[in-house]
């Protein structure tokens, strides 16, 4: 089966006027001739006419642009045909950034003069910069991302994570489920009667009373249960951080623990 492809062709004016070899037609013909001999299923055309060569701007990139951010994808696209690299972008950052873009898309570039890169033997060293660069800037969202969560979760906020059996969430709170309560508080009271994990899981199982996740108790969940009193008593903990008072309503209090 033919791997499908759209072909991109970019030309400048001055390239435009001069008729050379990187005219649209030129390019057209060369990525046609390629796409037949490799045996490419070439779908779509996408052209900028005319862009300017002497500073190149994502603005002026209008097909590019609709490769780039719009709703090409693969499937059914599987790999963007240029005549030279350079076509997607002769500027370094543009050009690498694109390259990222595409194979977050994962649609492969694919040139008919079989470069190996614009910028030589360089290219790679280049790219694992970006690369790296690329990288550095996620780490930091992440680390803003985790801050902002922590900074919530201080305040007693939910700041992510399973939500315990006995709540649902609300607006972005804790609300007491009663259902689920009900469960919570039975375990409690059993276990502080001196019942076992095991015949609390039965009782519960016997009732046809599910888990948070829907299915049949185990002995394990009623054991973590237990172990997160702290929890039901209204405290909060998230990460690394402290427990700390929850900004949401406990479904035991404090002076229920034996």
């Amino acid at each position: 089966m033919s791997k499908r492809v759209i072909g991109y062709i970019r030309v400048s004016t001055a390239e435009q006027a001069s008729g050379n070899k990187f005219g649209a037609e030129a390019q057209r013909e060369a990525i046609r001739k390629y796409c037949e001999e490799h045996n490419l299923s070439l779908i779509e055309w996408f052209e900028d006419l005319g862009v300017s060569s002497a500073k190149e701007h994502e603005d002026d990139r209008e097909a590019m642009n609709q490769i780039i951010y719009g709703d090409v994808k693969n499937p059914p696209v599987e790999g963007i045909v240029v005549y030279k690299m350079d076509r997607i972008a002769r500027d370094m950052n543009l050009f690498f950034y694109y390259k990222m873009l595409l194979q977050k898309k994962d649609i492969e570039i694919i040139s008919v003069t079989d470069e190996t890169g614009i910028f030589g033997e360089f290219s790679e060293v280049i790219e694992t910069f970006l690369m790296f660069v690329a990288q550095q800037e996620r780490k930091k969202i992440t680390l803003r991302t985790l801050s902002g969560r922590k900074l919530k979760a201080k305040r007693g906020g939910y700041a992510g994570g399973r939500i315990p059996l006995g709540y649902i969430l609300k607006d972005g709170k804790w609300v007491i489920d009663e259902k689920e309560a009900h469960t919570v508080r039975f375990i409690f009271e059993a276990n502080a009667l001196g019942e076992t994990s095991y015949r609390i899981a039965k009782v519960l199982r016997d009732q046809n009373i599910v888990s948070k996740q829907g299915g049949e108790f185990t002995t394990r969940q009623v054991i973590n249960i237990l172990n997160n009193r702290k929890i039901y008593e209204g405290y909060y903990k998230f990460s690394d951080l402290d427990w700390v008072r929850g900004d949401f309503e406990p479904i035991l209090k404090e002076s229920d623990e034996e």
